[in-house]
């Protein structure tokens, strides 16, 4: 921990304590008391108004004025905050993210149970290789400037867009950016990996009255078609943490039928062949077909 990050810790604790001693400051960073009253020294002239009592119950606090209202969050409520953050972070990337979760972690009594709720993702390569997109993008929302990059569809075609940033939103696995598209004149979702050469445009813009609008331009979210499918017991459980217990019945000692919903395209076609010879698709028959067909093409690359 370098010593910014010592002071923003200390001035969280001291925000949640009333008089915290140097010793205890001194093993919670693992540095000197020397170290510390420099440290307070620093806080000091910074304005943040650090007061020192002196006894065997001595140390150092902060100005009641400057504390906010304790009620407002308690400790189970941090480690709540804490947990969400800290298993988010993979795929938040983010500086401000990771700024925020090491206050919180300053404001945790460290004796505080931490650690009960661990999340996972995998740490792809390629989703680092976004984080300059996804950093220019937050810089062009909160400057509300405009931006403009090539984006390329999912089939290739590559078009020149100018674009009023609204929001980042991250979906499963993918980043994507909702805006006002100026070539289009409409509200597009573009996905983040299909950006190249984005830059920052001078020009600002305004928000527009209804540029929040949910009821606009959601191309993550593809039609759904409902279906049927026998699965094997293997990806029982692959079935129940996306669609539930209730979309499963038993059909008979080595099956089940999982009656489930998918999106209308190639999309969709993908995630069913993930599940290979584990599914069975029985109906709509007219999916069933369209899904026979995208297995047949993807058979003929081989062929």
């Amino acid at each position: 921990m370098n010593k910014v990050e010592r002071l923003i810790s200390i001035i969280m604790i001291l925000l949640k304590k009333d008089v915290v001693p140097t010793t205890e400051f001194a093993q919670l960073f693992n540095v000197s008391k020397r170290t510390i009253l420099r440290d307070m020294e620093t806080l000091s002239l910074s304005n943040i108004p650090i007061y020192s009592v002196n006894g065997v119950h001595g140390g150092y606090g902060i100005m009641d004025e400057y504390k906010f209202d304790k009620r407002l969050l308690s400790s189970s409520d941090l480690e709540n905050i804490l947990t969400a953050l800290g298993g988010l972070e993979q795929i938040l990337i983010s500086e401000d993210v990771e700024v925020t979760i090491r206050k919180i972690e300053a404001m945790v009594s460290p004796l505080s149970p931490k650690g009960s709720i661990q999340l996972s993702f995998y740490d792809w390569e390629g989703r680092s290789e976004i984080v300059q997109t996804l950093k220019r993008c937050q810089e062009a929302i909160l400057a509300r400037r405009l931006i403009s990059f090539k984006y390329m569809d999912k089939n290739g075609l590559k078009t020149n867009r100018t674009v009023e940033p609204y929001q980042l939103h991250f979906s499963e696995t993918s980043w994507y950016l909702k805006g006002f598209c100026l070539h289009r004149m409409r509200y597009r979702t573009f996905k983040l990996s299909r950006i190249e050469d984005l830059h920052l445009d001078k020009e600002s813009f305004n928000l527009r009255d209804d540029s929040l609008d949910q009821k606009h331009e959601d191309s993550y979210q593809p039609e759904l078609v409902t279906l049927r499918a026998l699965i094997s017991p293997s990806i029982k459980d692959q079935f129940i943490e996306r669609y539930g217990r209730k979309s499963i019945e038993e059909c008979s000692s080595e099956l089940f039928l999982a009656t489930i919903q998918v999106p209308q395209n190639r999309i969709g076609f993908q995630f069913l062949a993930g599940f290979g010879t584990n599914l069975q698709i029985v109906e709509p028959q007219s999916y069933v077909e369209q899904f026979r067909n995208y297995l047949l093409e993807m058979i003929g690359k081989y062929s």
